[in-house]
């Protein structure tokens, strides 16, 4: 009961370990919180850390305190996302652990051993009449009789089963393992023994009759590629004919050891799997067409290939990538726990858990009030348009009571009357009966949620951080986090009366050149001082003209404004713009090609381009008009071609690193001590040094050393940013303790510290 008090104010009685303005603290929510995130902690306990957690704790509360007296916490946006988190809080409150843990180990012991059974199914809807739920049992049980006389089970399953299936497969199922079937015929699959026909097994589809052939030990899993091609049942003969044509072919090919990769891309006709080898996902019994397990089972050695298997979707070879064994309990348990929580084992659990929350919360039913509210049950019940009177007076009857809690027949009729739904089979009297077992469900599932706060300390606590940290990251990203960024007035403020935090301690503007030997290093040395490199990655179109002209066209320009940004965006990129000319064109007052260049040059420019980044080269008449001496071989000498260049030396080294991304890597920076330990190990003072390190070539060349300065602000905005949200925050709390004055009761943080 202490624990339930937690989390009131002024009322609690508890004593408090501090208090915020008159609002209390209780020692239990502190003391719950402290052990939370110290718990483990060498120095839990000890006065400093009770001290600095207590007021990290009472700041933390201070903001939240102020965010509810601003009616933060009364907003529907609030109130949706604190439901939103409480409803995922509450899950694991609301079943049965136990039931879970057991049905848990239960699908991993079953997961080692695969079932080979046949199925007769008659069908019945989950909410049939009890009288036709009778009949499709007593017809069960009779064809069972007959198969226990020795009637053959095919030939039963292709006569009686409903399941479409059955008619070819004579109601083979093949092998199985668990979480692949419906739990109840999971469950009598695996209790039935080998050669034994099942009892009537009742699932959501209705009367299942099982007879188990064998049992095996699982295989595991494999991991597979396949090449396919598509060959389906009543297809044409002469079609089938070339598709077996074609995979033996592509075997053939397979046998003289062609590339299985190329072939898969360039043959198989599973367009999810062909670009990545033909490879499948890792899977186990069930999964696939028996046959393609089978065959994928059979092989045994990495990179073996089976010869070509036909399946109902066509041909296949395949290819054995990897063979695994069940993994770990622990490795699959919480992938087990999500898969329960899915499938139709969560009944069992949903049905212990109801059963205890009855027991636990005195449910208890008034008879004579039930037998009244199933008597207005008609056929409109049927047909889902059922209705009642609001002036009936036994609407005020309780029909039973949840720890004392009274639930009328108006609220029973309510619910009906919203959930109600036509039924094709059935009485009125069997659908009310089955809205009332709902409404049941879902009033002790509701009053059971209602009371979590009260029943478990850990769920109110947990509730209660959410509830205080929505609020507080609201106040926060207002006060703080937002304000710290936007204020660029008040950062600049703070970053001028800060200068002393943010100074570059000694630097060099350096040249770091590492070279996997000396001729790439002296190569390196050579063309550093260029400062103009090609950029070999870089593909630019060229730009094409009619015969004698030099105007752009609409498609020029579009490849123009491409070029544009990319050199307004990076000034150490220019651009060489190389004009052509075909033979055949007519020589101009001026030169043909160097008009185009001025044009391009002209439009870069009025784009917003630096001159200093573009250069013209007029390469003049190309004589040789293209291999086949066309016009459209003629239009490609009528161009501008471009070449890109960086002054960047990250461009030199990646010329270099043609062969080997690793052969040179080149830093040009300003270096502080310590940052670069090659710089590091030479004297700090202008000039050329080279030496060997960890098998590398080294040329460091220093153009400056640097005295210690203040950094500027764009030098180190990140940083302020974050300084100046501390300092923010710190001013806010301040205020608010001065608003909401903290008193700690020191008696009370005695106890905990001696504890």
């Amino acid at each position: 009961m202490a624990g339930c008090t937690a989390t009131k104010k002024n009322d609690s009685k508890e004593p408090a370990i501090a208090t915020l303005g008159s609002e209390p603290i209780s020692t239990s929510e502190f003391q719950y919180v402290y052990e939370k995130n110290n718990a483990g902690n060498e120095d839990a306990y000890t006065r400093e850390s009770v001290t600095d957690y207590l007021k990290l704790y009472t700041n933390f509360k201070l903001k939240v305190k102020e965010a509810e007296s601003r009616g933060l916490d009364t907003t529907m946006a609030f109130k949706r996302e604190l439901e939103g988190y409480k409803e995922q809080l509450a899950q694991p409150y609301l079943s049965e652990k136990s039931v879970t843990d057991q049905l848990v180990k239960q699908a991993y012991d079953r997961l080692g051993q695969e079932v080979n059974a046949s199925h007769i199914l008659l069908t019945l809807q989950p909410e049939a009449a009890p009288e036709d739920t009778l009949a499709a049992y007593n017809k069960a049980m009779e064809i069972r009789q007959r198969a226990l006389s020795g009637e053959d089970f095919g030939k039963l399953a292709q006569t009686y089963s409903q399941d479409p299936s059955a008619a070819d497969n004579k109601g083979n199922l093949g092998y199985f393992t668990s979480m692949q079937m419906v739990y109840p015929f999971e469950d009598a699959a695996y209790k039935t023994p080998a050669g034994q026909v099942s009892m009537p097994v009742r699932t959501r589809f209705g009367y299942h009759l099982i007879k188990v052939h064998d049992k095996r030990q699982a295989r595991g899993e494999v991991k597979v590629a396949h090449i396919m091609v598509r060959a389906t049942p009543g297809m044409p003969k002469a079609d089938s004919l070339a598709a077996k044509q074609r995979i033996d072919a592509i075997y053939k090919r397979l046998q003289r050891n062609e590339n299985w990769d190329k072939l898969a891309a360039e043959f198989s006709e599973d367009a999810n799997s062909a670009q990545n080898g033909g490879e499948l996902p890792w899977f186990g019994t069930g999964r696939m067409i028996p046959n393609f397990e089978d065959a994928a089972f059979a092989l045994n050695k990495e990179g073996e290939v089976a010869k070509p298997l036909l399946t109902p979707y066509g041909w296949h070879i395949i290819k054995l990538i990897d063979k695994r064994g069940l993994p770990p309990f622990e490795d699959m348990e919480q992938n087990l726990r999500n898969k329960i929580a899915k499938d139709s084992r969560s009944e069992l659990n949903r049905t212990a858990f109801l059963k205890r929350v009855k027991a636990e919360n005195n449910f208890t039913e008034v008879a004579a009030a039930k037998t009244a509210a199933f008597g207005k049950a008609n056929a409109e019940l049927l047909q889902g348009k059922w209705n009642y009177d609001t002036n009936d007076k036994t609407l005020s009857q309780t029909l039973f009571t949840i720890q004392g809690k009274p639930y009328t027949v108006a609220d029973f009729y309510a619910f009906a009357k919203e959930q109600q739904r036509p039924r094709a089979t059935g009485t009125p009297e069997y659908a009310m009966q089955t809205l009332y077992d709902a409404f049941v469900d879902k009033s002790l599932v509701d009053y059971e949620k209602a009371n979590l706060e009260n029943k478990y300390t850990d769920y109110r606590m947990l509730v209660k951080e959410y509830h205080d940290g929505i609020l507080l990251f609201q106040l926060m990203d207002e006060k703080v986090w937002s304000k710290a960024v936007e204020d660029s007035v008040g950062l600049k403020a703070y970053f001028e009366q800060n200068k002393e935090k943010y100074k570059w301690g000694p630097r060099a503007q350096a040249t770091v050149i590492s070279a996997a030997n000396k001729d790439l290093l002296n190569k390196a040395q050579q063309q550093l001082s260029v400062r103009r490199y090609p950029v070999k990655s870089a593909n630019l179109p060229d730009v094409l003209f009619e015969q004698n002209k030099a105007e752009l066209t609409k498609d020029a320009t579009l490849k123009l404004n491409e070029f544009a940004e990319i050199l307004k965006n990076n000034p150490t990129l220019s651009l060489d713009v190389n004009g052509h000319a075909d033979a055949r064109e007519a020589a101009a007052k001026d030169n043909i090609a160097n008009l185009r260049t001025q044009r391009i040059v002209k439009y870069l420019t009025d784009e917003g381009v630096p001159a200093s980044q573009l250069k013209t080269n007029a390469l003049g008449k190309t004589k040789q008009a293209g291999p086949d001496n066309t016009e459209t071989g003629r239009r490609r000498n009528r161009r501008a071609s471009f070449t890109l260049y960086s002054s960047d030396v990250s461009a030199l080294a990646d010329n270099l690193n043609a062969s080997n991304p690793l052969d040179v890597q080149i830093t040009e920076k300003k270096f502080q001590k310590g940052e670069n330990k090659v710089l590091d190990s030479v004297k700090w003072e202008k000039g050329t040094y080279t030496l060997q390190q960890n098998g590398r070539e080294y040329l460091i060349i220093i153009d400056e050393v640097l005295e210690p300065a203040y950094k500027e602000l764009n030098e180190t905005r990140g940083l302020v940013i974050s300084d100046y949200q501390n300092y923010l925050e710190q001013q806010w709390v301040n205020q608010l303790r001065e608003k909401y004055p903290v008193n700690v009761n020191q008696a009370e943080l005695d106890k905990l510290v001696k504890k």
